[in-house]
């Protein structure tokens, strides 16, 4: 991945479906995020074991379900939404469940949303949520849920979202605060 440098001059942001091709850059531009914006809201150690549950989740490129987000042709922030029981984790998470969601029964997931830093704070985040929410109606869908971290959970609540419960996720050893939240999707 390249070294995105800030500048006074707005980029273009384009947005794709990741290819298995980008899983590399995927994992860079998630790495980024999680050891910079991600410290602002967690100790060290919870940092260090979200890492355990945080991640390239494949099966998302796969779906055809996972957007790259793209700043003059830079990586600068990736996303997804699922019609699969899984809420959160990457390959490597323990306990992911693969089974498909029913629409107008099951809430679609928003799924591992990532912005490179210094691509904050340009609409990354809300594109990415507009894509997921539009295609996951599209798909059948009335409503959405995810399960946000400390660092996305103002994004989220801007966005219309609500909580459903706040928990911890202990699984890299160190208990990790997250809040799933859902929304409507209008028609």
């Amino acid at each position: 991945m390249q070294n995105p440098q800030l500048d006074d001059a707005p980029a273009t942001l384009t947005h794709r479906l990741a290819t298995e091709a980008d899983i590399p850059a995927l994992h860079a531009l998630m790495e980024a995020a999680i050891t910079g914006p991600l410290a602002a809201f967690l100790t060290p150690a919870q940092v260090e074991a979200s890492r355990t549950i945080m991640g390239v989740d494949s099966q998302l490129v796969t779906d055809r379900t996972y957007f790259l987000i793209e700043a003059d042709g830079v990586p600068a922030g990736c996303g997804g939404w699922s019609y699969r029981i899984t809420s959160y984790g990457g390959d490597h998470t323990p306990g992911r469940e693969p089974a498909r969601l029913t629409p107008g029964v099951d809430a679609a997931r928003v799924r591992a949303m990532y912005t490179h830093p210094a691509f904050l704070r340009r609409g990354i985040g809300r594109m990415i949520l507009d894509l997921c929410e539009s295609a996951a109606r599209d798909a059948g869908f009335d409503r959405v849920e995810l399960v946000a971290t400390m660092g996305g959970e103002p994004l989220y609540r801007a966005a219309g979202y609500t909580d459903i419960e706040a928990f911890e996720d202990d699984r890299g050893g160190v208990p990790v605060p997250l809040i799933r939240m859902g929304k409507p999707l209008s028609a």
